[in-house]
């Protein structure tokens, strides 16, 4: 495992922006000492019967950047979603700023193109995105060091980003009465999530952890932010010293009988991609619909 630089004195500005439509949570996280900030997880907008993008959620956060004056230097994916389609490129024309994601995204490149049939076109070599994080590589946001985990098991590319005193832990992990996320797309694997989630555990108690989806368990008000120790505590998926034979019974029971995620078919293509929405051969915006192959 990676020795990783956890400098709990550093407490980053963090801005959360909640999307009702997918539960998705998107951030900007600002070096406290500087105006630089990176944002984490956007969401672009889709109204899939209709066929139409819009761009509300990403437009809020470009506004209030401004508004602020601060340099987006960072558009991290904590991973390619299944649940929201990422506005990475349409906050990058108007911002700048890095898109990074996990090295691992080529292992997602293959799997999907294949899915979706992309191709020779289709590069599945992440050269889609600006930067592809290593376990324990580190990075800069002003002058605050930032660090990315390799946590995979929800999907082979996942990666926590570590920035000072507070972890975006994108879907490895959930409120505590809301657990963890499915391991049982393609490349997903329950027992692997089980490890990765003890790692992000392994991190300072006192470490802050900042959710990419929240779901109001139980008809409670929508929450984002925790702690390690509450999670080592009390989430009720791996809390209180569960043992990975007992997690990977659940997970999979449960895994089999969960739907698909409503966006899962625009959100794989789409964020495989850095954002970008593909294209026909008359260069046209378009989408596909693989009939029985999720």
């Amino acid at each position: 495992m990676a020795q990783y630089p956890v400098n709990m004195d550093i407490e980053p500005d963090v801005q959360a922006f909640f999307d009702e439509a997918t539960n998705t949570i998107s951030y900007i996280v600002r070096d406290p000492t500087s105006n630089a900030c990176a944002i984490v997880d956007s969401v672009m907008d889709i109204d899939y019967a209709a066929g139409r993008i819009t761009y509300d959620h990403a437009d809020m956060l470009i506004r209030t950047i401004e508004a602020r004056g601060l340099d987006l230097t960072w558009i991290i994916e904590t991973h390619v979603h299944a649940d929201h389609l990422s506005a990475a490129p349409y906050i990058q024309q108007k911002l700048g700023g890095r898109i990074g994601i996990g090295s691992q995204i080529v292992v997602v490149q293959d799997t999907f193109g294949k899915v979706f049939n992309e191709g020779t076109a289709f590069q599945r070599d992440g050269s889609q995105f600006d930067a592809l994080f290593e376990d324990g590589d580190t990075y800069t946001i002003g002058n605050m060091q930032a660090f990315a985990m390799y946590t995979p098991g929800h999907t082979p590319a996942c990666m926590v980003h570590v920035m000072g005193n507070a972890a975006f832990v994108g879907d490895t992990l959930f409120m505590p009465d809301g657990g963890s996320a499915r391991a049982d797309f393609p490349g997903g694997d329950a027992a692997t999530l089980y490890d990765s989630i003890q790692k992000v555990l392994s991190l300072p108690d006192r470490m802050w952890l900042f959710m990419c989806h929240d779901y109001g368990p139980n008809g409670r008000e929508i929450r984002w932010e925790t702690t390690v120790a509450e999670e080592k505590a009390h989430n009720i998926h791996v809390g209180g010293n569960k043992t990975r034979e007992e997690f990977v019974r659940f997970r999979t029971e449960r895994d089999a009988q969960l739907d698909m995620p409503r966006l899962i078919i625009p959100s794989l293509q789409v964020n495989m991609r850095a954002g970008a929405v593909p294209r026909d051969t008359d260069g046209h915006p378009m989408l596909k619909v693989p009939i029985n192959a999720l």
